[in-house]
C-alpha cells in the first residue's frame, strides 16, 4: 500500500495538459506491455523506448545489462513484479545482430480496423453482466451505458470450444451501439461507455472488480472515459475520436481534471485484454 501511494504520489506530475498529453501518447505507443504498465516505465524513464527483463535481452537479442544501469518496475501477470531494462541500458555481445525493427522503431503509428476486437469484446462482458445491443440512432448518438432493472439473466459462454461451459449472470448493465456506425466507430464507443463501467462510474458489484466512484463531477467521468478510449483506441491503430475532445485540455498552460490514473490505466488494459480472446468468469467471494 505505501508503495502504491508513493507512485501515484508522482503520478501528481500530469497534472498539466501538457504533461497528461506526453503520458498519454507515450502509453497509447508503448505497446508492448499493458497500458498500467507502461505508465510505470514512463514515471520512472519518460524517454524508455523499449524494455525487456534482463534475460529477454540476452536470449532474444544478445545483448547485456550495462554494470550501471537501473532496472524499472512493472507489474508481472500472475505475480508480483518484475525488473524490466531500457534498450539504452543494454550493449551487444560481439556478433551480435542488428536490432529488428520492433525494438529501433517501437513509436511507429499503425493504422488498423477493427477485426474480432468488436465481437470478442461484447462477448467477454457478459461475464460482468453487461448487455450491449443495437439500436437505430441518429449520426451524432453514438452510444450509451445504463443500469439494468433487476431480475433478468445473460448468458455467459466460456471454455473450450469443444466442450463449452455456461453461466447464468445476472443483468447488470444495458449498453446501446448505433446500428449504421461502422465497427470501427461501435468498438471506440464500446469502449468509452465500458471506460464509464470500469473506472467505477456507475458503481460496481463487487469491490475486488472495478472500484465504487459515483458521484464524480461529469468532466471528470468524461473525461475518464474519452481517455480509456482514447488509449483503446490508439493502441488498436484506430482513428481516435476522444482526440477531439482531450484536445482542449492537453495544452501547454492547461489543468486536466482530477482524474484517477490507476482507474483510467486498468480499464484500457481490461478493455483492451477483452478484445483479445475469451476470458473466464470472474471469481466468485468466497
Amino acid at each position: 500500500k505505501r508503495a502504491m501511494d508513493e507512485l501515484f504520489s508522482l503520478a501528481r506530475q500530469y497534472r498539466t495538459g501538457e504533461d497528461f498529453a506526453k503520458l498519454i501518447r507515450f502509453v497509447t505507443l508503448f505497446r508492448a506491455y499493458s497500458p498500467f504498465n507502461a505508465m510505470l516505465v514512463h514515471l520512472r524513464m519518460p524517454g524508455a523506448t523499449y524494455v525487456a527483463p534482463a534475460s529477454r535481452w540476452l536470449w532474444n537479442y544478445r545483448r547485456r545489462i550495462k554494470a550501471e544501469a537501473r532496472p524499472l518496475v512493472i507489474l508481472q501477470p500472475m505475480g508480483p513484479v518484475m525488473f524490466v531494462f531500457d534498450v539504452s541500458d543494454t550493449e551487444p555481445e560481439a556478433g551480435t545482430p542488428q536490432l529488428p525493427r520492433e525494438v529501433t522503431h517501437p513509436f511507429e503509428v499503425r493504422r488498423g480496423r477493427v477485426g474480432k476486437e468488436l465481437t470478442l469484446t461484447i462477448d467477454n462482458v457478459k461475464r460482468d453482466g453487461v448487455s450491449v445491443s443495437e439500436c437505430a440512432a441518429g449520426s451524432q448518438s453514438a452510444g450509451e451505458i445504463r443500469t439494468a432493472s433487476p431480475g433478468r439473466k445473460l448468458s455467459f459462454s466460456y471454455g473450450k470450444r469443444l466442450e463449452p461451459k455456461c453461466d447464468l449472470v445476472p443483468l447488470r448493465y444495458e449498453l446501446l451501439l448505433n446500428r449504421s456506425h461502422s465497427p470501427e466507430a461501435k468498438y471506440a464507443t464500446l469502449a468509452h461507455e465500458l471506460g464509464h463501467l470500469y473506472c467505477g462510474h456507475l458503481g460496481t458489484p463487487e469491490q475486488r472488480w472495478w472500484p465504487d466512484r459515483r458521484g464524480l463531477p461529469e468532466i471528470v467521468a468524461e473525461f475518464e472515459a474519452e481517455s480509456v478510449c482514447y488509449l483503446v483506441c490508439g493502441r488498436a491503430g484506430l482513428h481516435n475520436p476522444s482526440e477531439e475532445y482531450l484536445a482542449s485540455y492537453l495544452k501547454p498552460g492547461t489543468d486536466v481534471p482530477p482524474v484517477s490514473l490507476e482507474c483510467v490505466m486498468k480499464a484500457a488494459g481490461l478493455i483492451e485484454h477483452m478484445g483479445r480472446g475469451p476470458l473466464m468468469p470472474r471469481k466468485k467471494k468466497e
